[in-house]
Protein backbone atom coordinates (compact mmCIF):
# COMPACT_ATOMS: atom_id res chain seq x y z
CA UNK A 1 0.00 0.00 0.00
CA UNK A 2 1.45 3.49 -1.22
CA UNK A 3 2.15 6.55 1.23
CA UNK A 4 -0.69 8.49 0.04
CA UNK A 5 -3.50 5.29 0.66
CA UNK A 6 -2.32 5.35 4.11
CA UNK A 7 -2.67 8.43 5.15
CA UNK A 8 -6.04 8.32 3.31
CA UNK A 9 -7.23 5.16 4.91
CA UNK A 10 -6.03 7.19 8.44
CA UNK A 11 -7.71 10.23 7.49
CA UNK A 12 -11.25 8.81 6.79
CA UNK A 13 -10.77 6.40 10.03
CA UNK A 14 -10.85 9.66 12.05
CA UNK A 15 -13.11 11.64 10.37
CA UNK A 16 -15.42 8.13 11.00
CA UNK A 17 -14.54 8.06 14.53
CA UNK A 18 -15.70 11.82 15.25
CA UNK A 19 -18.42 11.40 13.13
CA UNK A 20 -19.73 7.88 14.28
CA UNK A 21 -18.05 6.36 17.01
CA UNK A 22 -20.10 3.69 17.98
CA UNK A 23 -20.15 2.24 14.08
CA UNK A 24 -15.78 2.25 14.15
CA UNK A 25 -15.93 0.40 18.13
CA UNK A 26 -18.38 -2.13 16.46
CA UNK A 27 -15.88 -2.46 13.61
CA UNK A 28 -13.42 -3.38 15.82
CA UNK A 29 -15.39 -6.34 17.93
CA UNK A 30 -16.26 -7.73 15.16
CA UNK A 31 -12.62 -7.86 13.56
CA UNK A 32 -11.76 -9.14 17.23
CA UNK A 33 -14.62 -11.89 17.28
CA UNK A 34 -13.29 -12.84 13.71
CA UNK A 35 -9.71 -13.09 14.87
CA UNK A 36 -10.50 -15.22 18.07
CA UNK A 37 -13.19 -17.32 15.90
CA UNK A 38 -10.65 -17.75 13.24
CA UNK A 39 -7.68 -18.96 16.47
CA UNK A 40 -10.65 -21.67 17.43
CA UNK A 41 -11.22 -22.99 14.30
CA UNK A 42 -7.81 -23.17 13.64
CA UNK A 43 -7.18 -25.04 17.18
CA UNK A 44 -10.31 -27.42 16.54
CA UNK A 45 -8.51 -28.33 13.25
CA UNK A 46 -5.37 -29.05 14.44
CA UNK A 47 -7.32 -31.45 17.69
CA UNK A 48 -9.50 -33.13 14.77
CA UNK A 49 -6.78 -34.13 13.16
CA UNK A 50 -4.61 -35.15 15.81
CA UNK A 51 -7.13 -37.48 17.04
CA UNK A 52 -7.75 -38.65 13.20
CA UNK A 53 -3.99 -39.52 12.82
CA UNK A 54 -4.13 -40.88 16.09
CA UNK A 55 -7.22 -43.04 15.33
CA UNK A 56 -5.96 -44.01 11.88
CA UNK A 57 -2.67 -45.11 14.23
CA UNK A 58 -4.52 -47.25 16.04
CA UNK A 59 -6.53 -48.97 13.10
CA UNK A 60 -3.11 -49.68 11.34
CA UNK A 61 -2.00 -51.13 14.61
CA UNK A 62 -4.55 -53.32 15.01
CA UNK A 63 -4.03 -54.93 11.28
CA UNK A 64 -0.65 -55.58 13.25
CA UNK A 65 -1.74 -56.86 15.97
CA UNK A 66 -4.03 -59.81 14.53
CA UNK A 67 -1.96 -60.35 11.65
CA UNK A 68 1.01 -61.26 14.62
CA UNK A 69 -1.42 -63.84 16.18
CA UNK A 70 -2.14 -65.37 13.35
CA UNK A 71 1.34 -66.52 12.46
CA UNK A 72 1.04 -69.33 16.34
CA UNK A 73 -2.05 -71.67 16.89
CA UNK A 74 -2.53 -72.76 20.91
CA UNK A 75 -1.67 -76.34 20.64
CA UNK A 76 -4.49 -78.61 19.55
CA UNK A 77 -4.10 -81.05 21.53
CA UNK A 78 -5.08 -80.01 24.81
CA UNK A 79 -8.13 -82.33 25.87
CA UNK A 80 -9.56 -83.20 22.24
CA UNK A 81 -9.06 -86.80 22.60
CA UNK A 82 -9.14 -86.75 26.00
CA UNK A 83 -13.12 -87.32 26.57
CA UNK A 84 -15.31 -89.46 24.31
CA UNK A 85 -17.88 -87.49 22.01
CA UNK A 86 -21.28 -87.96 21.65
CA UNK A 87 -22.55 -89.08 18.28
CA UNK A 88 -23.98 -85.24 17.98
CA UNK A 89 -21.05 -83.66 19.21
CA UNK A 90 -18.51 -86.16 16.21
CA UNK A 91 -21.40 -84.35 13.56
CA UNK A 92 -20.63 -80.95 14.27
CA UNK A 93 -17.04 -81.13 15.49
CA UNK A 94 -14.78 -78.14 14.41
CA UNK A 95 -10.86 -78.73 14.20
CA UNK A 96 -9.26 -76.93 17.10
CA UNK A 97 -12.21 -77.31 19.48
CA UNK A 98 -11.42 -79.44 22.97
CA UNK A 99 -14.13 -81.05 25.40
CA UNK A 100 -13.54 -80.69 29.18
CA UNK A 101 -15.97 -81.55 31.57
CA UNK A 102 -18.53 -82.40 29.33
CA UNK A 103 -18.35 -79.07 28.08
CA UNK A 104 -16.99 -78.06 24.37
CA UNK A 105 -14.60 -74.98 24.11
CA UNK A 106 -13.60 -73.03 20.62
CA UNK A 107 -10.44 -70.74 21.38
CA UNK A 108 -11.36 -67.08 20.69
CA UNK A 109 -9.24 -65.64 17.97
CA UNK A 110 -10.57 -61.97 18.81
CA UNK A 111 -8.03 -62.47 22.42
CA UNK A 112 -4.93 -60.04 22.12
CA UNK A 113 -2.08 -61.45 24.51
CA UNK A 114 1.46 -59.85 25.65
CA UNK A 115 4.25 -61.15 27.70
CA UNK A 116 5.55 -58.57 30.04
CA UNK A 117 9.05 -58.73 31.93
CA UNK A 118 10.78 -57.38 34.23
CA UNK A 119 14.57 -57.89 34.10
CA UNK A 120 17.26 -58.07 37.06
CA UNK A 121 19.27 -55.25 35.39
CA UNK A 122 19.55 -51.79 36.97
CA UNK A 123 21.06 -49.82 33.65
CA UNK A 124 18.78 -47.13 32.79
CA UNK A 125 19.68 -47.97 28.85
CA UNK A 126 18.95 -51.23 27.57
CA UNK A 127 22.46 -52.65 25.77
CA UNK A 128 23.09 -55.73 23.53
CA UNK A 129 25.17 -57.86 25.81
CA UNK A 130 27.37 -60.56 23.95
CA UNK A 131 25.98 -64.04 23.39
CA UNK A 132 25.83 -66.24 26.40
CA UNK A 133 24.15 -66.48 29.79
CA UNK A 134 24.64 -62.34 30.41
CA UNK A 135 21.06 -61.23 29.13
CA UNK A 136 19.29 -60.77 32.33
CA UNK A 137 17.06 -63.19 34.17
CA UNK A 138 13.19 -62.66 33.85
CA UNK A 139 12.80 -61.82 37.78
CA UNK A 140 9.16 -60.47 37.10
CA UNK A 141 6.91 -62.07 33.96
CA UNK A 142 3.04 -60.95 33.43
CA UNK A 143 0.43 -61.89 30.78
CA UNK A 144 -1.72 -59.40 29.84
CA UNK A 145 -4.83 -60.64 28.28
CA UNK A 146 -7.55 -58.23 26.24
CA UNK A 147 -10.66 -60.18 25.69
CA UNK A 148 -12.59 -58.02 23.02
CA UNK A 149 -15.87 -60.05 23.54
CA UNK A 150 -16.40 -59.25 27.40
CA UNK A 151 -14.18 -55.99 27.29
CA UNK A 152 -11.98 -57.44 30.41
CA UNK A 153 -8.50 -57.22 31.01
CA UNK A 154 -6.82 -59.81 32.76
CA UNK A 155 -3.52 -60.46 34.05
CA UNK A 156 -1.74 -63.55 34.59
CA UNK A 157 1.74 -63.44 36.90
CA UNK A 158 3.65 -66.64 36.27
CA UNK A 159 6.51 -67.44 39.08
CA UNK A 160 9.99 -66.97 38.26
CA UNK A 161 10.64 -70.42 39.62
CA UNK A 162 7.97 -72.23 37.19
CA UNK A 163 9.55 -75.25 35.42
CA UNK A 164 9.06 -75.66 32.29
CA UNK A 165 11.31 -76.55 28.54
CA UNK A 166 14.49 -74.11 28.40
CA UNK A 167 16.38 -73.80 25.30
CA UNK A 168 20.21 -73.56 26.04
CA UNK A 169 22.72 -72.00 23.88
CA UNK A 170 26.47 -71.63 23.68
CA UNK A 171 28.51 -68.70 23.81
CA UNK A 172 28.25 -68.35 20.00
CA UNK A 173 24.90 -68.41 20.17
CA UNK A 174 24.13 -71.86 18.75
CA UNK A 175 21.62 -74.07 19.99
CA UNK A 176 22.79 -76.62 22.11
CA UNK A 177 19.75 -79.01 23.99
CA UNK A 178 16.43 -78.41 25.90
CA UNK A 179 16.24 -78.40 29.89
CA UNK A 180 13.92 -78.37 32.41
CA UNK A 181 14.83 -75.38 34.65
CA UNK A 182 13.17 -72.04 36.05
CA UNK A 183 11.46 -70.25 33.54
CA UNK A 184 12.94 -66.55 34.46
CA UNK A 185 16.51 -67.92 33.42
CA UNK A 186 15.28 -68.53 29.20
CA UNK A 187 15.89 -64.22 28.91
CA UNK A 188 19.49 -65.17 30.37
CA UNK A 189 20.24 -66.37 26.86
CA UNK A 190 21.12 -64.51 23.72
CA UNK A 191 21.98 -60.83 23.39
CA UNK A 192 19.75 -59.44 26.13
CA UNK A 193 17.50 -57.43 23.45
CA UNK A 194 15.34 -58.69 20.68
CA UNK A 195 16.50 -62.61 21.11
CA UNK A 196 16.95 -62.93 24.60
CA UNK A 197 12.50 -61.69 24.06
CA UNK A 198 12.30 -64.24 21.41
CA UNK A 199 13.35 -67.29 23.56
CA UNK A 200 11.55 -65.97 26.59
CA UNK A 201 8.53 -65.64 25.14
CA UNK A 202 8.76 -69.05 23.74
CA UNK A 203 9.31 -70.56 26.98
CA UNK A 204 6.16 -69.00 28.07
CA UNK A 205 3.96 -70.18 25.60
CA UNK A 206 5.70 -73.74 26.40
CA UNK A 207 3.97 -73.52 29.59
CA UNK A 208 1.18 -72.29 27.93
CA UNK A 209 0.20 -74.63 25.72
CA UNK A 210 1.51 -72.52 23.12
CA UNK A 211 -1.06 -69.92 23.28
CA UNK A 212 -0.36 -66.97 20.70
CA UNK A 213 1.20 -64.01 22.11
CA UNK A 214 0.74 -61.17 20.49
CA UNK A 215 3.58 -58.52 21.77
CA UNK A 216 6.05 -58.16 24.16
CA UNK A 217 8.02 -55.85 26.71
CA UNK A 218 10.90 -56.84 28.16
CA UNK A 219 11.62 -53.29 31.16
CA UNK A 220 14.40 -53.13 33.24
CA UNK A 221 13.85 -52.93 36.76
CA UNK A 222 14.88 -49.24 37.36
CA UNK A 223 11.82 -48.31 34.83
CA UNK A 224 9.42 -49.33 37.91
CA UNK A 225 11.37 -45.31 39.19
CA UNK A 226 10.13 -43.52 36.21
CA UNK A 227 7.39 -45.07 35.44
CA UNK A 228 5.93 -44.48 39.27
CA UNK A 229 6.58 -41.45 39.00
CA UNK A 230 4.83 -40.60 36.09
CA UNK A 231 1.89 -42.00 37.02
CA UNK A 232 1.39 -39.59 40.66
CA UNK A 233 2.72 -42.71 42.79
CA UNK A 234 0.81 -45.81 43.51
CA UNK A 235 -0.94 -46.21 46.70
CA UNK A 236 -0.49 -49.80 48.58
CA UNK A 237 -0.77 -51.29 52.11
CA UNK A 238 2.51 -53.42 52.48
CA UNK A 239 1.94 -57.37 52.48
CA UNK A 240 5.10 -57.69 54.52
CA UNK A 241 7.94 -55.86 55.77
CA UNK A 242 10.44 -54.72 53.11
CA UNK A 243 13.82 -53.49 52.88
CA UNK A 244 15.38 -50.76 50.86
CA UNK A 245 16.54 -52.25 48.00
CA UNK A 246 20.45 -52.89 48.08
CA UNK A 247 21.07 -51.16 51.16
CA UNK A 248 22.87 -53.76 53.34
CA UNK A 249 21.92 -51.76 57.00
CA UNK A 250 18.67 -53.68 56.89
CA UNK A 251 16.59 -50.75 57.55
CA UNK A 252 12.84 -51.56 56.82
CA UNK A 253 10.92 -48.73 54.93
CA UNK A 254 7.60 -50.12 54.79
CA UNK A 255 6.36 -52.36 57.24
CA UNK A 256 3.50 -54.72 56.99
CA UNK A 257 0.06 -53.15 57.37
CA UNK A 258 0.94 -49.74 56.29
CA UNK A 259 -0.83 -48.27 53.83
CA UNK A 260 1.71 -45.31 51.90
CA UNK A 261 1.41 -43.26 48.43
CA UNK A 262 4.67 -45.02 46.87
CA UNK A 263 7.01 -42.56 44.97
CA UNK A 264 9.40 -44.36 42.26
CA UNK A 265 12.21 -45.07 44.46
CA UNK A 266 10.01 -46.86 47.54
CA UNK A 267 8.04 -48.87 44.19
CA UNK A 268 11.09 -50.03 43.33
CA UNK A 269 12.47 -51.46 46.69
CA UNK A 270 8.95 -52.93 47.02
CA UNK A 271 8.95 -54.84 43.65
CA UNK A 272 12.48 -55.71 43.51
CA UNK A 273 13.11 -56.50 47.22
CA UNK A 274 13.58 -60.62 48.22
CA UNK A 275 15.08 -62.33 51.36
CA UNK A 276 16.59 -64.69 49.86
CA UNK A 277 17.01 -66.45 53.19
CA UNK A 278 13.11 -67.30 53.27
CA UNK A 279 12.54 -69.97 51.87
CA UNK A 280 9.62 -69.47 48.86
CA UNK A 281 10.59 -66.26 49.04
CA UNK A 282 10.38 -65.34 45.49
CA UNK A 283 6.42 -66.78 45.75
CA UNK A 284 5.38 -63.43 48.28
CA UNK A 285 7.67 -60.86 46.23
CA UNK A 286 5.31 -61.87 43.07
CA UNK A 287 2.12 -61.56 45.37
CA UNK A 288 4.04 -57.46 45.85
CA UNK A 289 4.34 -57.22 41.86
CA UNK A 290 0.61 -58.54 41.42
CA UNK A 291 -0.21 -55.40 44.04
CA UNK A 292 1.16 -52.88 42.33
CA UNK A 293 0.79 -53.98 38.87
CA UNK A 294 -3.16 -53.93 40.12
CA UNK A 295 -2.09 -50.44 41.59
CA UNK A 296 -0.52 -48.93 38.53
CA UNK A 297 -2.94 -50.30 35.97
CA UNK A 298 -5.86 -48.62 37.60
CA UNK A 299 -3.53 -45.45 37.92
CA UNK A 300 -2.78 -45.47 33.90
CA UNK A 301 -6.14 -45.64 33.17
CA UNK A 302 -7.29 -42.84 35.26
CA UNK A 303 -4.56 -41.02 33.73
CA UNK A 304 -5.18 -41.85 30.24
CA UNK A 305 -9.26 -41.02 30.74
CA UNK A 306 -8.10 -37.29 30.97
CA UNK A 307 -5.09 -37.44 28.72
CA UNK A 308 -5.47 -39.90 25.64
CA UNK A 309 -2.04 -39.44 24.61
CA UNK A 310 -0.73 -40.03 28.37
CA UNK A 311 -0.01 -44.07 27.54
CA UNK A 312 2.50 -42.66 23.91
CA UNK A 313 4.10 -40.15 26.66
CA UNK A 314 5.16 -42.99 28.79
CA UNK A 315 6.15 -45.42 25.94
CA UNK A 316 8.46 -42.46 24.73
CA UNK A 317 9.71 -42.41 27.75
CA UNK A 318 10.43 -45.46 28.78
CA UNK A 319 11.83 -46.46 25.77
CA UNK A 320 15.68 -46.30 26.62
CA UNK A 321 14.85 -48.73 29.60
CA UNK A 322 12.70 -51.19 27.36
CA UNK A 323 13.04 -53.83 24.74
CA UNK A 324 9.52 -54.05 22.93
CA UNK A 325 8.20 -55.56 19.39
CA UNK A 326 4.96 -53.45 20.13
CA UNK A 327 4.89 -50.04 18.06
CA UNK A 328 3.40 -46.90 18.80
CA UNK A 329 0.41 -47.62 16.22
CA UNK A 330 -0.46 -51.00 17.99
CA UNK A 331 -0.27 -48.39 21.47
CA UNK A 332 -2.38 -46.08 19.72
CA UNK A 333 -5.32 -49.05 19.50
CA UNK A 334 -4.98 -50.52 22.87
CA UNK A 335 -5.06 -47.23 24.29
CA UNK A 336 -8.33 -46.69 22.33
CA UNK A 337 -9.80 -49.85 23.58
CA UNK A 338 -8.49 -50.55 26.67
CA UNK A 339 -10.51 -47.53 28.42
CA UNK A 340 -13.85 -49.00 28.13
CA UNK A 341 -12.82 -52.42 29.36
CA UNK A 342 -13.07 -53.38 33.40
CA UNK A 343 -10.38 -54.16 35.27
CA UNK A 344 -10.42 -54.72 38.95
CA UNK A 345 -7.98 -56.52 41.45
CA UNK A 346 -9.70 -59.91 40.96
CA UNK A 347 -8.58 -59.94 37.35
CA UNK A 348 -5.07 -60.75 38.08
CA UNK A 349 -4.64 -64.27 38.39
CA UNK A 350 -1.59 -66.34 39.99
CA UNK A 351 -0.46 -69.75 38.92
CA UNK A 352 -1.28 -72.59 41.74
CA UNK A 353 1.23 -75.39 43.00
CA UNK A 354 4.11 -76.04 44.94
CA UNK A 355 7.17 -74.76 45.66
CA UNK A 356 9.95 -77.21 46.41
CA UNK A 357 13.63 -77.15 47.55
CA UNK A 358 15.78 -78.56 44.19
CA UNK A 359 19.09 -79.68 44.33
CA UNK A 360 20.50 -75.62 44.40
CA UNK A 361 17.36 -73.42 43.69
CA UNK A 362 13.67 -73.19 44.56
CA UNK A 363 12.32 -75.15 41.97
CA UNK A 364 7.83 -74.18 41.14
CA UNK A 365 5.77 -76.72 39.60
CA UNK A 366 3.08 -75.90 38.32
CA UNK A 367 -0.74 -77.63 39.05
CA UNK A 368 -1.48 -78.43 35.44
CA UNK A 369 -4.84 -79.19 36.10
CA UNK A 370 -5.30 -75.53 37.46
CA UNK A 371 -3.35 -74.17 34.69
CA UNK A 372 -5.42 -75.94 32.02
CA UNK A 373 -8.39 -74.61 33.50
CA UNK A 374 -7.68 -71.04 33.28
CA UNK A 375 -6.70 -71.08 29.72
CA UNK A 376 -10.09 -72.71 29.13
CA UNK A 377 -11.85 -69.60 31.22
CA UNK A 378 -9.62 -66.61 29.83
CA UNK A 379 -8.57 -68.06 26.31
CA UNK A 380 -11.84 -70.01 25.28
CA UNK A 381 -15.21 -70.09 24.97
CA UNK A 382 -18.25 -72.32 25.44
CA UNK A 383 -19.66 -73.75 22.70
CA UNK A 384 -23.40 -74.30 22.38
CA UNK A 385 -23.70 -77.30 20.34
CA UNK A 386 -27.35 -77.21 18.31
Amino acid sequence: MGKKKQRDKAANLEKEELLSPERVQEKKKQKRRRIILAVIMTFIAVIALIILSYMVAGAMGKAKLYSAGKTVEPDRMLTEEAEELTEEEEQVWQEGWVKYQGQVYAYNEDVLTFLFMGIDKNDEVVQEVEEGTNGGQADALFLLVLNPHEESISVIGVNRNSMTDIDVYNEEGAYVNTITAQIAVQHGFGNGVEESCEYQVKAVRNLFYQIPIHGYCAINAKAVIPLTDMAGGVELTALEDVKRYGDKSGAVILQEGETKLLDGETAYSYVRFRDTSQFASADMRLQRQKQYLAAMMEQIKAQTASDLLFPVRMYNALSSYMTTDVTVDEVAYLTQIALNYHFSGSSIYTLEGETVQGEEFEEFYVDETALYEMILDLFYEPVELP
